[in-house]
């Protein structure tokens, strides 16, 4: 069975994406090592998310210049696009929605080990102490709950995380909505990664 791991970017940029835009649904992708993708992975650690959209998650033409864009940058950093996060508009819903599955099928095509990733709105708290989301992993052309004991977490993950809430550091995050209204905010969040390494643990 897999194993998922998240980095502080990776995980604590989810959350910071929910919390920046409490009243809607987002998404984004999370990436990982070119040289995980060899097809005989049994595990993948994914080293930082790019959020995605805030305002509309389902036209196809900007996700795919996102898509594009991230794909092309990554690349040349050694990375690839190895997962989908999404939290959905309603605090109680953690189901995943078609557009969500389609999407988490494309990266799937590319990288045998992917994960989508659906963020427990209800867990995204100040007081971060448990992890946020349910992870699944495609089995057969269907997206399965992982275990929680295959999704690594670490706890000073968990406690950055609070710090970032508590510091209102959800507010640098930028997406790439924000990016589209205007092209000088940068959705890499160079700035937000510097931010949670300097957080102390």
């Amino acid at each position: 069975m897999q194993e998922v791991n998240f980095s502080s970017h990776a995980y604590c940029k989810m959350m910071l994406h929910a919390a920046k835009y409490p009243q809607c649904a987002v998404n984004g992708v999370l990436l990982a090592s070119n040289d995980q993708n060899d097809g005989r992975s049994q595990s993948v650690a994914y080293v930082d998310a790019i959020p995605l959209f805030h305002l509309c998650l389902n036209v196809s033409p900007m996700a795919e210049i996102a898509l594009s864009q991230i794909e092309s940058w990554a690349s040349a950093d050694g990375l690839t696009i190895a997962g989908y996060y999404s939290a959905n508009e309603n605090l109680y819903d953690t189901s995943i929605d078609k557009p969500a599955n389609k999407i988490a099928d494309k990266i799937n095509e590319k990288f045998r080990s992917s994960n989508l990733v659906v963020i427990d709105n209800r867990l995204v708290t100040l007081s971060h102490s448990d992890p946020a989301i349910k992870t699944f992993h495609n089995i057969d052309g269907k997206w399965r709950l992982l275990d929680k004991s295959k999704v690594q977490i670490d706890d000073s993950v968990l406690v950055k995380t609070s710090e970032l809430m508590l510091q209102k550091a959800y507010y640098d995050l930028v997406d790439f909505d924000n990016h589209l209204d205007n092209i000088s905010l940068d959705w890499k969040n160079v700035n937000l990664n510097d931010q949670i390494d300097d957080v102390d643990v």
